[in-house]
Parts: structure tokens; sequence; C-alpha cells
């Protein structure tokens, strides 16, 4: 639930009206809509939901709600429709830009971008973050919100290979019987993890079955290895997580994780709930199950659901029950 208070001459609380208000009032244009991330301008706001469907209103006198006209808008409208799936918006005080990044890492922004420039349609901009948005075209330059920094101590595969090295028993086994196709290969991926690396290895010399996870996965895997980007349907970003944990590929854990996320809707919802089940992936098993919750009547209505074998499905309804979904 969305609710606004405080000062509200262009509209920018989203209640219906322009009307200062006092104490917190919902906004009921939002209440059938889950929404996960509020972003606030100088006088208006945006609102991201579940779904990757963005919603603005208040002030528009420079584009930034992105509607057809300039009229402040006093409730919540959607937005950004033929964009795809939005993952993130961003909105500051100090400007009336907004901007927003879809779920293949697209930015778009609009409003006052420079000097008297004003867009009101969303446009494709060549960033790769949020921040780039407001650092180039913000007056004065920022960032939209504070910059966090993480120092990744997990293992690499560099080091790994580092390690692997020194390693007698993989050395005897697997590198002395091709160690030309070793080094020319080591010298074009050098941060190939060690142990999936010599399997392939082997490939050059006989049939090898690798079929614990599909071709999909290993192909996108090794693409991670050599490019750091992964290509995958969310559906299937969970074998490669658990590909990844059996490879200490901490980063790359952390990318299907967000991919499964920022990639989750209606239709996909039970099969991400059914393989998170498989896999053992707790965290996002309960993730599912509540955005399952938040859109009861249209996921059990999907395709996905229909193909759940009938134990998932007894379970999945007496989980909702204890969690109040079937309450009059």
């Amino acid at each position: 639930q969305v609710y606004g208070w405080g000062y509200n001459g262009s509209g920018q609380l989203g209640v219906g009206n322009n009307v200062n208000q006092v104490n917190p009032c919902r906004v009921m244009a939002l209440s059938n809509t889950v929404i996960v991330k509020v972003a606030c301008g100088n006088s208006h706001t945006l609102a991201l939901s579940d779904e990757g469907k963005v919603y603005a209103w208040g002030a528009n006198t420079s584009g930034q709600l992105a509607t057809a006209t300039k009229s402040n808008v006093f409730a919540p409208e959607q937005i950004l429709q033929n964009i795809g799936r939005v993952v993130d918006i961003a909105a500051s005080h100090y400007s009336n830009i907004s901007a927003a990044m879809t779920q293949n890492s697209r930015v778009y922004m609009w409003g006052h971008c420079r000097g008297s420039q004003v867009v009101s349609d969303p446009i494709f901009t060549p960033f790769t973050s949020l921040h780039e948005v407001f650092a180039c075209f913000g007056s004065p330059p920022i960032t939209y919100k504070p910059v966090t920094v993480a120092l990744d101590v997990g293992v690499k595969v560099e080091d790994s290979i580092k390690a692997a090295f020194d390693d007698q028993k993989i050395v005897k086994s697997k590198f002395i019987c091709c160690e030309i196709n070793y080094k020319l290969i080591l010298e074009k991926n050098k941060y190939s993890d060690c142990y999936l690396f010599c399997n392939f290895l082997c490939l050059f010399f006989s049939v090898l079955e690798i079929d614990q996870f599909s071709y999909a996965v290993y192909r996108a895997f090794l693409r991670y290895l050599y490019t750091d980007q992964i290509d995958l349907p969310p559906e299937q970003a969970l074998e490669l997580l658990v590909l990844a944990n059996a490879y200490c590929e901490d980063t790359l854990k952390k990318l299907c994780e967000k991919l499964m996320r920022d990639g989750i809707d209606v239709d996909n919802a039970a099969v991400l709930y059914f393989n998170a089940i498989t896999f053992h992936a707790k965290e996002l098993e309960e993730f599912c199950f509540r955005f399952a919750l938040n859109h009861m009547t249209t996921v059990v209505q999907s395709k996905g659901f229909a193909s759940l074998d009938e134990t998932t499905v007894k379970n999945f309804i007496t989980k909702a029950a204890k969690a109040g979904a079937f309450k009059t």
C-alpha cells in the first residue's frame, strides 16, 4: 500500500486532488497494485510495480510524467507501456528529470533535460546506469541516490586456476595428455574455472556426456566466462545459479538471482516456484510464493500453474491458506 502526506500543490501525493494532507492518505488508484519502489522528483512521483509497470503523477510542466499532455496529474497513471518490463526507476528533487531501466538494461530518460530542452516522450540513451542520466543532464549534476560500494570477497575463477596449478592430481590426470590444446585455450580464456575447464578439454579426445544441466544452461555459463554477461530466460536462471554455486562463481550467482527477481510475472511465477523447490532455493521459493500470493487469481489460471504436479499444487494451496489467501 502507498500513502502520501504533506504539500500537494501539483498533485504529487496522488490522492486525486491538489489539497495538502496533514495526515497519511492512501493512494487509492494503486489499491490493486503491488508497488515495490517509489521515486520522488521535485513535484512529481513515479512508482514501480512488482510486474515491471510504471505509474506517474504530479507536476508535468517539463514532460516529466511522459503523458500525452503537459497537464498536472492528480492520480497515478500507467506510463512506459511500449518499452518492455521496467526493473528500476529514478527521479530527483533537484530537477524535473525522470529515468527508467528495462529488464534488458536499456536506460530511458524524459523531462527537463538541459537548458530549455524538454522531452515528453521517453528516449533511449547509451547509458548503462540511471546514475549517468542525472550526472550528465541534472542541474547540478548529482547521483539520484547514495552510491554504495561493495567489496566482492568471494573466490574468483582466476584464483581457482592458480590454486589448481599446484594440484598434482589434476595435472597428472588431465593436463599431461592434452598439453598443446590446454595452453592454447588457457591463453584465450584465463578466467575459466579449472575443473570445468578440464572436463571440456577432454572433448578433444573422447566423447564426454555432461547431462546434469540443459544445453542452454551450459552455454550460458560459458558465455558468462567469456563476456561477463548472461542471456537466459528467468525460468532457466535457477539451473545456472546451481551450476554457478558448484564452481564458486559468486558474481554469477548474484546475477542469476537478480534475473529471476526482475523477470518474474504471473505466467512464469508457478514455474519459478517449482524450480526453486526442486533446487532447494528457499529464499527464491519464498519470493515466488509471495508474488503468487499477491496475484493469486491470475497465477492459478496460468499455464505454468496448470503444469505443476499434484503434490506441489496441494502444498501451495495449503501454504496459501495459512497465509490468509482465502479469508473472506
